[in-house]
């Protein structure tokens, strides 16, 4: 079981929305350009009213302060141009938590808690990256306590650009190196499901939206319960991968990514 559940945020979509998209672990970054070009080119093309993106937009996020780099402004710039033409919303993943009030409000973007009720189309649904659900994966949780915590922050933060950057890079080989030790299957890189339905109970919703497993697809929880997990994004390789979830009046539905080929 997971640790005493967190609070539970509430988003009301507004009565006019028709639909609803959500996309996640995009890890962007420089050397990643047809990702970064399909996903430019979905915000254009798709007829969403709003595009909820949780977490891992990025593949690293050291301090709003590099925002202005080149990559990264090109990142906040397409924001802000998809933010003029529908409601972009983002919740931190754990790739990405360091993403700040400067560049959200830079992007024109609304930031999500993790984890979420969104209220929509008559019926409550829970949103969140995923990755506090891995309550198996002891060695990660223990991690995210540590890096999620203020103090961690503040001190990792002012550390120099390029110090950061090193920190950031050594933790994510760190990552690769145990995935690479690690079997196939590995149980503990999915989401429990006892800590999935206690979630789900106590926000009274039956569905979780979730990503962060790179494991696409739905799961039926119980009789009464599921969980709907988001694609990861990769253009980089043949074939490539990435779709989307949608959510009218109709209920959920997995796509692809609009304006991509």
């Amino acid at each position: 079981m997971s640790e005493s559940a967190p609070a539970f945020a509430v988003f009301d979509a507004p009565p006019g929305w028709r639909a609803i998209e959500f996309i996640s672990d995009l890890h962007l970054a420089a050397n990643t350009p047809r990702t970064f070009e399909a996903w430019s080119a979905y915000l254009s093309a798709t007829d969403a009213d709003a595009v909820f993106i949780l977490g891992d937009l990025f593949e690293v996020w050291i301090g709003d302060d590099t925002r202005t780099r080149a990559f990264e402004q090109r990142c906040v710039e397409r924001l802000g141009a998809a933010g003029r033409q529908r409601r972009i919303a983002f919740m931190a993943g754990n790739r990405d938590f360091l993403v700040g009030p400067a560049m959200l409000a830079d992007a024109g973007v609304d930031r999500l808690r993790d984890p979420t009720v969104l209220r929509a189309f008559g019926r409550r649904w829970l949103l969140t990256h995923g990755d506090a659900l891995c309550v198996d994966d002891h060695d990660y949780q223990a991690f995210r306590r540590e890096v999620r915590s203020p103090a961690w922050q503040q001190a990792f933060l002012a550390r120099p650009v390029d110090e950061r950057a090193s920190v950031a890079q050594a933790i994510r080989s760190e990552s690769q190196s145990r995935k690479d030790r690690a079997p196939a299957a590995t149980v503990w890189a999915d989401v429990d499901a006892a800590a999935a339905l206690a979630w789900l109970a106590i926000s009274d919703c039956r569905t979780m939206i979730h990503g962060h497993t790179h494991r696409p697809g739905r799961t039926t929880l119980d009789e009464h319960h599921e969980r709907q997990v988001l694609s990861d994004w990769d253009f980089e390789v043949t074939p490539w991968r990435g779709d989307v979830l949608r959510l009218d009046a109709t209920g959920l539905h997995r796509c692809l990514p609009v304006g991509t080929r």
